[in-house]
């Protein structure tokens, strides 16, 4: 497989408008959202410590991306854990290897941060996304996810 030129790096402000694109191509974005209250809560998440968005640019465009939330913690030595969320990849660029790539790099950052754990959730029925999960080291079957949605 063929990796094209590809560059990984936290996303910036400017980024904004590439990762709602981004979304709206996997199926996560909502058309009609307020874009005064995107734009803030976009800074709000730039501005903490504890949120990192990762993506993979390819000829400068946005490709591939996720985010980790590192969460503080009182137990485990006092180590944070790690949830990560919003893993996609254009639909044009998928089978390329950026989804790994990206994925690789918000796993060194959680490890960097100090994480006893890193978890994510996957729908039940995406058992391709469970394959891509498991080759990068993560364990489906040692936790079980209970979801409250609204």
């Amino acid at each position: 497989m063929t990796t094209p030129s590809h560059e990984l790096r936290r996303l910036r402000e400017d980024d904004l408008d590439a990762l709602l694109a981004l979304y709206d191509d996997i199926g996560l974005f909502e058309p009609g959202s307020d874009r005064h209250k995107l734009e803030q809560t976009w800074k709000r998440i730039l501005a903490s410590d504890l949120l990192v968005y990762l993506g993979v640019f390819v000829g400068g465009r946005l490709a591939s991306t996720c985010h980790a939330v590192i969460v503080p913690n009182l137990s485990r030595g006092v180590r944070p854990y790690a949830v990560i969320e919003n893993v996609g990849t254009l639909e044009s660029h998928r089978r390329l290897g950026l989804g790994s790539i990206v994925m690789r790099g918000i796993i060194a950052h959680c490890w960097e941060a100090g994480c006893y754990k890193i978890m994510l959730a996957s729908g039940l029925q995406r058992s391709g996304a469970h394959a891509f999960y498991a080759a990068l080291g993560f364990n489906g079957r040692a936790k079980q996810s209970f979801v409250l949605t609204r």
